[in-house]
């Protein structure tokens, strides 16, 4: 059957946005069947593209997986344009064709690569006589993803945590770079940083230096309550080069300082709240604030979470460690 389809398909507009149309308005006749619409040629004839002969309602579903799975692999051969980004550094972006959402091509796109995954839940859904539901593909291919193994946290008790979390943004966009942060790491929701049991690691009297953008500058003060902490002051980080935002070009990085009891500097240095240190390496943050933080507690029992490297006098914790 799969190959049928896929003939059919192939003999359909050769453009993404005319495919597009077509599996818009397949997914309205799809919609029909299931619920027996009658008459709904009032809503499909005026595009000749949707003239295809779909046998039942099984077959539609199937033939609309498949289309929105070519339409995937069209959009990744599209060339990426080059943007300028400030006065001399450029970004690769992929100009969509119109009618064609950033959302729409990444699940089409995810669809184009786990083609085998489609087969699979196609035919389990005949087998079961059931419709083949998008949902249930794209539910089927985060399940088939590797997932990383994240190891357990220490054991003991550490006055002083620095985190740096891989958080997740919803919007994939919003990393830094357009999306950058998912080529390098695994992302954590909200939630999933919630559930970690940071304040079982905590005595009565702590502190947390956590970093955060702007992006996800709400939610984050859900993870700090769930972590035992309440925020109290902030540091910038001004990284003089810039990135590419949504609204503005982002320069900047917040090291929020938070609490749990009563828990001041043992050295009274007040450092400058914004330290305008030139960035380098994706996510890298600079050493410089280490140094801070040691100054800062000298004798406090440290821990940094989500490390990427051990570093002198620090416990550490992070898959990359």
């Amino acid at each position: 059957m799969k190959n049928e389809l896929q003939k059919r398909i192939s003999g359909l507009p050769v453009k993404p946005e005319n495919l597009q149309k077509w599996i818009l308005v397949g997914k309205i006749k799809l919609a029909a069947q299931i619920k027996a619409i009658k008459n709904i040629s009032l809503l499909t004839d005026s595009i000749a593209a949707c003239e295809a002969a779909l046998l039942d309602t099984q077959d539609l579903a199937e033939e609309l997986l498949y289309a929105e799975s070519r339409l995937g692999s069209m959009l990744e051969k599209i060339p990426k344009q080059r943007v300028k980004q400030g006065s001399s550094k450029s970004t690769s972006l992929t100009s969509l064709p119109s009618g064609i959402t950033k959302k729409q091509s990444h699940i089409a796109q995810e669809l184009s690569r786990n083609e085998d995954v489609i087969a699979e839940t196609v035919a389990r859904a005949r087998d079961k006589g059931e419709i083949p539901v998008r949902q249930h593909v794209l539910k089927a291919i985060q399940i088939s993803k590797p997932k990383p193994l994240t190891p357990p946290l220490p054991k003991g008790k550490y006055d002083v945590i620095y985190a740096d979390p891989p958080w997740k943004y919803g919007d994939e966009q919003n990393t830094d770079k357009l999306g950058g942060a998912t080529k390098h790491y695994s992302l954590m929701s909200v939630e999933e940083l919630c559930k970690m049991d940071v304040e079982s690691l905590l005595p009565l009297n702590a502190v947390l230096f956590l970093w955060v953008t702007s992006p996800i500058l709400p939610e984050c003060f859900t993870v700090i309550e769930a972590w035992g902490f309440v925020y109290k002051a902030s540091f910038v980080w001004d990284k003089i080069k810039h990135n590419m935002g949504h609204y503005n070009s982002v320069r900047h990085e917040f090291l929020l300082i938070c609490t749990k009891g009563s828990f001041l500097p043992e050295n009274k240095k007040l450092y400058d709240s914004v330290q305008s240190i030139e960035r380098t390496k994706h996510s890298e943050k600079p050493k410089e604030f280490r140094k801070i933080i040691e100054s800062l507690y000298p004798s406090g029992k440290k821990l940094e979470l989500f490390a990427r490297q051990q570093h002198k006098g620090w416990e550490a914790f992070g898959n990359e460690c």
